[in-house]
């Protein structure tokens, strides 16, 4: 693999800090859902999102 710019850096760390305001987010329009269709539809969000943010992780 080769080295990464502190850009690149930066980049993914923004990245990573936006898909942890989304996940939480995602959880608390969740928790707030009244129609279980649409609470599920925000945890699905909140699930697909931490995960892509573990992804990210994994790649650093």
């Amino acid at each position: 693999m080769s080295e990464i710019s502190i850009l690149d850096l930066q980049n993914l760390r923004h990245l990573i800090g936006g898909f942890e305001t989304s996940q939480c987010k995602m959880q608390d329009y969740a928790s707030e859902a009244k129609d279980p269709e649409i609470r599920k539809l925000f945890q699905d969000a909140a699930d697909s999102t931490m995960k892509n943010r573990q992804d990210l992780m994994k790649f650093l």
